[in-house]
C-alpha cells in the first residue's frame, strides 16, 4: 500500500525545508548580533539597525531596488497579461509560434546572455545607463514569467461569463474590466508578486545594464561581501526578508477574499439562472 506520510517521505521534507530555511533564520538571529564579527554572538543588541539609517549608500540602494522592482513588475505584469490574453485568445495566427517562443524565451535564457545583449542593445542606441535601465530590463525577463502565471488561469477561463455581460450589453472593453480582470485577479497578483521578487533578486541583468548612477542592493550586498560579510548586511536583508512576507501575507489575503468573492458571485449567477 502506498503511504503517502511515510518516514522517507517526512524526512525528505524535513531535510528539505531545514535546508532552505535555516540559513535565513541564521542571518536573522546574526542580524542581532552586538559583535562585529558576525560568525562570533557577542550578545542581544539592535545597533546595527540603527546603524543602517547613516549608511546612506546602503539605503539609497535598498530604495533604488525597491523602486526598480515595483515600476518593472507593474510593467511586466501588463504586457505579461496582454501576451497571454493574445495567446488564449486569437487562436491559431500567423506568426503565433514566433510570438509565443520570442515571449517565452527569457525563461530558458541564461541571465548572462540576456544582461550582455541588452547592454550591447543600450550602447547601440546610446541610451544612458542607470535607473531606466534596469527597469526596462527586468521587466523584459520577468513578462514571460508574469504570462505564464496569467495564461494557465485564462485557459480554463469560462467563456459564457464574458458572453453573458456582453449579451446584456456590455463593450468588450467593459467585459474585460469588469468582468474578467476579476476574475482572474488572483493570477494577475502572483504574476506580479513573481516578477517583483524576481527583480528584488536580481544581481546579474542589473550589473549589465546599470550604470553610476543607479545601484541596486543585491550589487552592493555582493561588492561589500567580498570584502566580508557585516552585521549591517545582515540586518538589511532581515528587513527585506520582512517586507517580502508582510507583502506576501497581504497578497495571499487578498487573494483569498477575491477567490471566494468570485465564487459567491458565481454561486449567485447560477442560482438565478436555475
Amino acid at each position: 500500500m502506498n503511504n503517502r506520510f511515510s518516514w522517507f517521505n517526512v524526512t525528505a521534507i524535513v531535510l528539505g525545508f531545514a535546508f532552505l530555511y535555516i540559513p535565513i533564520l541564521i542571518l536573522v538571529i546574526y542580524s542581532f548580533n552586538d559583535s562585529k564579527l558576525v560568525t562570533v554572538w557577542g550578545g542581544f543588541s539592535t545597533k546595527w539597525y540603527a546603524g543602517l539609517i547613516e549608511n546612506e549608500q546602503l539605503m539609497d540602494a535598498a530604495w533604488t531596488t525597491l523602486r526598480v522592482a515595483f515600476i518593472s513588475a507593474t510593467m511586466a505584469t501588463v504586457l505579461g497579461t496582454m501576451a497571454a490574453l493574445v495567446l488564449v485568445r486569437m487562436g491559431r495566427f500567423p506568426g503565433r509560434t514566433l510570438f509565443s517562443g520570442m515571449i517565452f524565451a527569457p525563461l530558458v535564457m541564461p541571465e548572462v546572455i540576456t544582461g550582455l545583449s541588452l547592454l550591447l542593445l543600450f550602447v547601440a542606441i546610446n541610451f544612458d545607463r542607470g535607473f531606466w535601465t534596469i527597469v526596462l530590463a527586468h521587466a523584459t525577463f520577468t513578462m514571460c514569467f508574469a504570462a505564464v502565471v496569467v495564461q494557465a488561469r485564462l485557459s480554463d477561463f469560462d467563456h459564457r461569463v464574458e458572453e453573458a455581460a456582453m449579451d446584456l450589453g456590455a463593450s468588450p472593453v467593459a467585459t474585460f474590466f469588469q468582468v474578467t480582470l476579476p476574475i482572474i485577479a488572483p493570477s494577475v497578483i502572483s504574476a506580479w508578486l513573481l516578477a517583483f521578487t524576481l527583480s528584488l533578486d536580481d544581481l546579474v541583468i542589473a550589473s549589465f545594464t546599470t550604470g553610476p548612477s543607479a545601484t541596486t542592493l543585491p550589487m552592493k550586498i555582493y561588492s561589500q561581501v567580498r570584502l566580508g560579510v557585516t552585521p549591517e548586511i545582515n540586518a538589511i536583508s532581515t528587513i527585506m526578508i520582512a517586507f517580502v512576507t508582510v507583502g506576501v501575507l497581504i497578497a495571499s489575503y487578498m487573494t483569498k477574499m477575491q477567490t471566494a468573492r468570485v465564487e459567491r458571485d458565481r454561486r449567485a449567477a447560477d442560482a438565478a439562472a436555475n
